[in-house]
């Protein structure tokens, strides 16, 4: 099993920063008993190593060897290794710099570096759920679904479309990560360069997807979602992640 993690993009919606976004400090981690800061994109790559994610490859722009640098410090249970987008080119060209990686593999998991999202197992949760399904959206709710890709999907469980940021949504669920096959994936990115390289936007590969024939299932297992590559996110994750924390505390107290 492989993860792919893109964190090539430039954060421009909570930069100026002193890092990469996907290094931002939120929450923290103990090393040798001392409590340190915890970048938000080491909470997704905890969370494919516990779905059971070998290796892992992370999407990462020249620029970002910071990046390099903070996952170089200690020892994962999966092997980490790097892909280079030259050129900001959206979400679907980072991902399948992966590909040559993830063909071979049985499952392949994709996440976004910039989030944090409850359940810590919700992709082991969704591959029991739908264990047959060649790609599962792993779906989380939200308050507002404009922002994001909305997934409306039928009693069943089949997507029937994905809405991309769109106003006049249909669904409050949205997609916080995907796991797929490793076929599935070599597939997607075929469609992928057969419509010219054109989408930018994982949800509209999707529906292209779908309008070809395909299956895609949707698996509502998620509780938590925050998006943390914004200001008023980054807030909220903090407060979050210190309400979990102080349950803990007071007994310890």
């Amino acid at each position: 099993m492989i993860g792919i993690i893109p964190a090539a993009g430039a954060g421009q919606r909570i930069q100026p920063l002193g890092c990469s976004k996907e290094l931002l400090p939120v929450g923290s981690r103990f090393i040798e008993s001392v409590e340190r800061p915890k970048a938000v994109m080491e909470y997704l790559v905890e969370r494919m190593i516990a779905a059971g994610a070998d290796q892992i490859c992370m999407v990462i722009s020249g620029e970002k060897t910071d990046i390099v640098r903070y996952f170089a410090e200690r020892d994962y249970a999966a092997e980490i290794f790097y892909a280079v987008q030259n050129e900001p080119r959206g979400l679907c060209d980072a991902l399948f710099r992966a590909e040559p990686f993830a063909r071979n593999h049985r499952e392949v998991l994709i996440g976004l570096p910039d989030t944090i999202w409850f359940p810590e197992n919700a992709y082991r949760a969704s591959l029991d759920l739908h264990e047959d399904a060649n790609v599962n959206l792993v779906c989380f709710p939200v308050q507002d679904a404009s922002a994001f890709d909305s997934v409306v999907a039928d009693d069943t469980g089949y997507v029937k479309r994905v809405d991309v940021k769109i106003p006049n949504y249909q669904s409050l669920w949205i997609w916080g990560a995907v796991i797929t096959t490793g076929d599935a994936f070599r597939d997607l990115k075929l469609l992928w360069e057969s419509r010219h390289r054109e989408d930018e936007f994982l949800g509209h590969l999707m529906n292209a997807y779908i309008e070809a024939g395909n299956s895609v299932r949707a698996s509502h297992v998620g509780e938590v979602y925050m998006d943390v590559g914004t200001l008023p996110g980054y807030h909220a994750a903090q407060d979050f992640l210190r309400g979990l924390r102080r349950p803990e505390q007071r007994r310890a107290a």
